[in-house]
């Protein structure tokens, strides 16, 4: 049994350090995970062990690390970017606890804020919906009646007469049946009311 039985003696080893971006802006809520170099073996029992960076960037990686571990090269990966690091057990002492401060610099910029995203998107729409309105408003103002709709002037309604099919201006149909159609006045103005009506229920 005393043969077999293996020798553990597992210290605390921390890793503390700040994460920021080539601009040294922090780095936030960010995983910090414990990667492994092919081939060394020793170094995959931690492999995988991670640590989320606080909003100001730093982070505290705990392993729990025996004597034999000592020089042993392991991995720091944030956001696929490696930094080598070695571990030092060199004064962990009685308290059985170390820890090593190593901060970590990425190569790459922070990626863009999605406010600023979501504003320059608004901006775009804008512009679209600005372009679209002019080039409307350019075809309307073009032709002579939409310059004077444009003015606030609307087109007289339209009515078909009932007797000939031709069509003449709403205000102008009890005219068009007195003089073209010889109607009397007042039955006219009863076929022109049959007629608005008509087009009244078809409105509704």
């Amino acid at each position: 049994m005393v043969i077999f039985s293996p020798s553990v003696n597992a210290e605390t080893y921390l890793i503390t350090g700040k994460a920021t971006y080539a601009d040294n802006s922090p780095v936030p809520l960010e995983y910090v995970t414990v990667g492994c170099e092919n081939g060394n073996y020793d170094c995959y029992q931690y492999r995988g062990n991670k640590v989320m960076t606080n909003a100001y960037g730093d982070f505290t990686l705990m392993l729990d690390v025996d004597n034999e571990d000592e020089g042993l090269d392991i991995f720091l990966t944030l956001r696929g970017e490696n930094f080598s690091h070695i571990i030092n057990l060199d004064g962990i002492g009685e308290s059985g606890q170390k820890s090593v401060a190593q901060d970590i610099k990425l190569s790459q910029f922070p990626p863009p804020s999605g406010v600023f995203m979501g504003f320059g998107c608004v901006i775009v729409l804008f512009v679209l919906v600005f372009v679209s309105v002019l080039l409307r408003t350019g075809r309307r103002l073009s032709t002579n009646q939409g310059r004077l709709e444009f003015m606030g002037y609307k087109p007289a309604k339209t009515l078909e007469c009932p007797l000939c099919d031709e069509v003449v201006a709403q205000h102008e149909l009890i005219k068009h049946l007195i003089i073209v159609h010889d109607m009397d006045p007042q039955d006219a103005g009863e076929l022109t009311g049959k007629v608005m009506r008509k087009t009244w229920s078809e409105e509704e």
